[in-house]
């Protein structure tokens, strides 16, 4: 199989399906060292034409890494609507982008599509679309999960509260966490990612913020963000556990090199219903992020946007309540600097709604990358314009920790003051029952974690 078109007068040709889907892509730090990118922009041009013609069915046909070696790439298949695809196989890449963009599709007939789409057509659509246009295709889309309390409510922007320590000490963790809380952070998660992954020690910190939890009434989830593994012995052995959370990666080997397979995450899924403290059936949390596959040497030789969106088809084979991509966590092997984090925040936020997830972003950066705390409040800005689902919520937006660059709790404050946007509405009363929100605001008492302060016998301090 060849394709191949001119431009200019120079004729550039495509070997494969994988080819014409990595040249196509927007320039990645993480292709060129993979040596998979486009060699110029008139060859990136060329690709991104070859792609829009190619149709749905030539996508599924032709998955990036073939359906008998990766359990990925079979479950995302053999997940396919088969009803819904077949009325949209001939479509063409470049038609499917009109469909998503037109004014007269509504949002829930994308939602609809999803089920319809592998993978490799979400990537392909997302890279023949501009900035705008990922932000009005993903604006359309509107994903709702329930655990305790329901994400993806329309007018809502929620974060996770992440108060880490660098010690775990508990007491560190409270306290931060408590002054996040006071700003109205908090609504989607408080989420720890721990030092020591071990289970008495994610077993501490659940029953501390499970204590927190319980005791002020706080309508929202817990979490620890250790290896799966960790968190289904804790279950077992009866510690609260709201979500169940873990990395993912686009193929097989690189899931593997995670420590997980599917069947693992199923049962991880099935013990979470089983054994959890979330109320309601979505109770897992995946994260993601551009070039994970190429860091384990498991990319197959793919682009790492492509791989991107098999993370988010693995991701909804199990209706997870939370997913977001740590888009600049990785650093500039992958992603070089502030205009290739922007893009492909943008474009990760798309893929997750196009795949059907309630997707947020951890709009971020390492400190050896070329970005800066603008570009971040830049990308924090289009993903609210583009309805994304929540934010990180970190102690001035650095975290002590795993030392990244992050939005603060005083960010998600001014991206809802700016769009307009609230918190997720049980947690907004349970603001305004503090006193810290009225009328849609912050109180002068915001900010302020003092309110929390009490002397209460059996409180977990150390």
């Amino acid at each position: 199989m060849g394709f191949k078109t001119t431009l200019l007068g120079q004729t550039f040709s495509f070997k494969t399906v994988k080819e014409v889907l990595a040249k196509a892509n927007e320039e990645k730090s993480g292709d060129v060292l993979a040596g998979i990118a486009a060699g110029s922009a008139a060859e990136r041009v060329a690709a991104k034409y070859v792609l829009s013609r190619l149709t749905l069915n030539e996508l599924r046909n032709n998955p990036v890494v073939p359906y008998e070696t990766d359990a990925v790439t079979r479950l995302i298949d053999d997940n396919l609507d088969r009803e819904v695809f077949s009325a949209i196989s001939n479509w063409t890449v470049a038609e499917l982008r009109e469909y998503i963009l037109d004014d007269h599709t509504p949002g829930q007939a994308l939602v609809g599509l999803s089920r319809g789409l592998t993978s490799e057509m979400v990537a392909a659509v997302t890279k023949i679309m501009s900035n705008m246009d990922l932000i009005v295709g993903a604006g359309k889309i509107n994903i709702q999960a329930t655990a305790n309390t329901t994400i993806g409510v329309p007018g809502a922007l929620a974060s996770r509260l992440q108060p880490n320590h660098p010690t775990d000490s508990v007491a560190g963790i409270l306290a931060s966490a408590e002054e996040g809380l006071s700003y109205g952070v908090g609504d989607a998660v408080i989420g720890i990612n721990p030092v020591e992954d071990s289970v008495d020690n994610i077993s501490r910190i659940l029953e501390a913020l499970h204590e927190l939890k319980n005791y002020w009434q706080i309508p929202t989830q817990i979490c620890v963000l250790a290896h799966v593994t960790t968190q289904m012995e804790a279950l077992r052995r009866g510690v609260p556990c709201d979500l169940v959370f873990q990395s993912l990666a686009g193929t097989e080997a690189a899931n593997r090199s995670f420590g997980i397979t599917v069947p693992l995450l199923e049962e991880a899924c099935e013990l979470a219903k089983n054994k959890g403290t979330a109320a309601g059936n979505n109770v897992m949390y995946f994260e993601t992020g551009q070039g994970s596959e190429l860091s384990s040497h498991s990319h197959h030789g793919a682009d790492q946007l492509t791989l991107e969106a098999r993370c988010y088809g693995l991701a909804r084979h199990f209706n997870p309540f939370l997913v977001n991509t740590v888009v600049g966590f990785i650093g500039p092997e992958y992603l070089y600097d502030g205009r290739q984090v922007i893009r492909a925040g943008l474009e990760d936020h798309f893929m997750g709604k196009l795949s059907g997830l309630p997707m947020g972003v951890d709009a971020c950066y390492t400190n050896h990358m070329k970005m800066d705390q603008n570009d971040l409040e830049n990308l924090a800005v289009l993903l609210s314009a583009a309805g994304v689902n929540y934010f990180m919520g970190i102690p001035m937006g650095d975290d002590v920790m795993l030392n990244y660059q992050c939005t603060s709790y005083h960010d998600i404050a001014s991206l809802r003051g700016v769009l307009g946007l609230k918190p997720l509405p049980a947690f907004e009363k349970w603001l305004e029952k503090m006193g810290l929100m009225q009328n849609g605001r912050l109180t002068r008492r915001a900010g302020d974690p003092s309110i929390f302060q009490r002397s209460r016998v059996g409180r977990v301090v150390s």
